[in-house]
């Protein structure tokens, strides 16, 4: 049996999670600060009486930040034990990978070569397969590493 990839879209480009690594796709409403977090935390936001650290892509990956106030669509990312909602521009489809990833072979940006699992095709093009933990973990984790 094939991978399912959920694709989605943040920063601009068409990117594919592995669905096996996601517990699903919400739209947030409500967003809490929470003060001395890591610069990629969005905040805090409640799902059905769980709390959800929100994790704001674009600035893990160092390439920007979300807008201000801007909630939509997240993906839930089960992470080291705790539930975390990485935000997203748009989450498009669920869809059967061609074959496994191959590696990228080329530089594709410092933040996503971080995050970045490889190349990945499905329905005829091909998509950058991205590891949500890397995303969640931040570019914190990298450098301690």
């Amino acid at each position: 049996m094939a991978e399912l990839l959920l694709i989605a879209r943040m920063g601009g480009r068409r990117i594919a999670f592995p669905a096996s690594e996601i517990e699903g796709v919400v739209e947030l409403e409500g967003l809490t600060p929470a003060p001395r977090s890591a610069a990629h935390v969005a905040g805090l936001s409640a799902l059905r009486s769980r709390v959800l650290t929100v994790i704001d892509g674009l600035a893990s990956l160092g390439i920007g930040q979300a807008e201000p106030g801007r909630l939509g669509d997240a993906i839930v990312v089960p992470s080291g034990g705790h539930p975390y909602a990485l935000l997203v521009e748009e989450v498009e489809d669920v869809v059967e990978a061609a074959a496994p990833p191959a590696p990228a072979r080329a530089s594709i940006g410092a933040g996503w070569d971080r995050v970045a699992i490889g190349m990945v095709e499905a329905e005829g093009e091909l998509f950058l397969m991205v590891d949500p933990h890397l995303v969640v973990a931040g570019p914190a984790a990298a450098q301690a590493a």
